[in-house]
C-alpha cells in the first residue's frame, strides 16, 4: 500500500501532444499482451493506428508520467456535442484506484472544458479499481456491462427453431446500410443501451455508428461474410441484424444484435444469432465474444441459453448536465 500511495503522489498528468512514439511503445506493447490474454483480441491494429496519431501529434487525451516512464493514457475524440473516451489503460503494477481515478479525472475535465462538448461516454474494459469512486460523478450515470464469451464446440448444437416469422437471411451488404440504420433506431428506442450510446437515438446517429464499425478496427475487423441480415419476404425490408467482426484470427465479435420491437419473442434474434456464430466457426474462430448491460435481461438470457458465459464486467459512463 505505500508503494501505491508513493506512485500516486509521485505520477504526472501529461497531454498526449507531448509525447512521441517511444513514449508510449512499452504501454501499447503491454496493452496488446493483456487484450489477447484476457478477451483473445488482437490489439495491434488500434494500435498501429493510435501510433500513427501521435506521430503527427493529432492525438488527444492525457498520460501518466511516473519519472521517465509512461505508466497510463486516455485519449478521446469529439463528434459534435459528445466527447467518447476511445481507451483507457494502467500499466501492470500502477494499477492503484488513485492512478486510475486522476488519470480518468483528467481526460473528463479535459473534455467538459473542451468547446460545445455537453455529453461525455465511455466504455472502460481495462479500468481495474471498479468500485473506486469515480470523477465529477455528480454529473455520472454508470451502467454495468458485461463481455461473454463461447467455444466455438457448442455451435453444431445449436439447432434451427420453429418461428412464428420467417424472413430471408442475407449476409451483410452496402446496400443494407440505410436499412439497418433504421433498424437500429427502432430496435432500441427507449432501452437501456440508448442512454449509453446516444447514436442509437436517431438515423444519421445510426447511420455514424455503422459506419464507424464497419470501417475502424475499434471492434475489430467487420465480417460481411459473418454479419447476417433478416429481410423480410413481402416488403424486402430488414427486419433483424446481427453483425459480426473478427478480433483476432481464432475470435470473433458480435458487435450488434437487433430486431424490429414488434419481432421480439418471434425467435429471429436466437436465428440471427446462430446463423452469425456458424459464420464465425467457418472463418476459423474457436471463440466468440459479446458485450451486453447487465439490466438487458432479455438478451442475457438468450446469449446464456446459447452458451456465453459472462467472464468480466466493466462500467459504461455517462456524464452530462456540466
Amino acid at each position: 500500500m505505500a508503494a501505491a500511495r508513493c506512485d500516486a503522489i509521485r505520477a504526472e498528468v501529461v497531454e498526449l501532444t507531448q509525447l512521441g512514439v517511444s513514449d508510449l511503445d512499452p504501454l501499447l506493447n503491454e496493452e496488446i499482451s493483456v487484450w489477447k490474454n484476457r478477451f483473445d483480441w488482437d490489439f495491434r491494429a488500434s494500435a498501429d493506428l493510435l501510433r500513427r496519431f501521435l506521430q503527427i501529434r493529432s492525438l488527444f487525451g492525457y498520460a501518466l508520467r511516473f519519472g521517465p516512464e509512461v505508466i497510463g493514457y486516455s485519449y478521446y475524440v469529439c463528434e459534435g456535442r459528445k466527447g467518447l473516451i476511445g481507451d483507457f489503460y494502467v500499466r501492470n503494477g500502477h494499477q492503484s484506484a488513485a492512478n486510475e481515478v486522476t488519470l480518468l479525472g483528467a481526460t473528463v475535465q479535459g473534455l467538459m472544458l473542451t468547446h460545445g462538448v455537453q455529453r461525455i461516454e465511455s466504455q472502460l474494459m481495462l479500468l481495474q479499481n471498479k468500485s473506486a469512486k469515480l470523477p465529477f460523478d455528480q454529473n455520472l450515470a454508470r451502467h454495468d456491462r458485461f463481455f461473454m464469451d463461447v467455444e466455438c464446440g457448442v455451435i453444431p448444437g445449436l439447432a434451427p427453431r420453429a418461428s412464428s416469422y420467417s424472413p430471408t437471411f442475407s449476409r451483410w451488404a452496402e446496400r443494407f446500410h440505410e436499412d439497418v440504420a433504421h433498424l437500429v433506431t427502432a430496435a432500441y428506442r427507449g432501452h437501456v443501451d440508448s442512454e449509453i450510446n446516444d447514436q442509437y437515438r436517431s438515423i444519421p446517429g445510426a447511420r455514424h455508428f455503422l459506419t464507424n464499425i464497419i470501417r475502424y478496427p475499434g471492434c475489430g475487423n467487420f465480417s460481411s461474410a459473418a454479419s447476417t441480415l433478416a429481410v423480410d419476404q413481402k416488403s424486402g425490408r430488414v427486419t433483424g441484424a446481427c453483425l459480426a467482426s473478427m478480433v483476432s484470427a481464432t475470435s470473433g465479435h458480435i458487435t450488434q444484435l437487433c430486431v424490429l420491437p414488434a419481432l421480439r419473442g418471434s425467435g429471429l434474434g436466437y436465428q440471427l444469432l446462430r446463423q452469425s456464430l456458424k459464420h464465425l466457426a467457418e472463418l476459423g474462430c474457436k471463440t466468440m465474444s459479446l458485450t451486453v448491460t447487465s439490466t438487458n435481461v432479455d438478451a442475457i438470457r438468450l446469449y446464456k441459453a446459447v452458451g456465453f458465459r459472462s467472464q468480466n464486467t466493466f462500467p459504461a459512463l455517462v456524464w452530462e448536465g456540466f
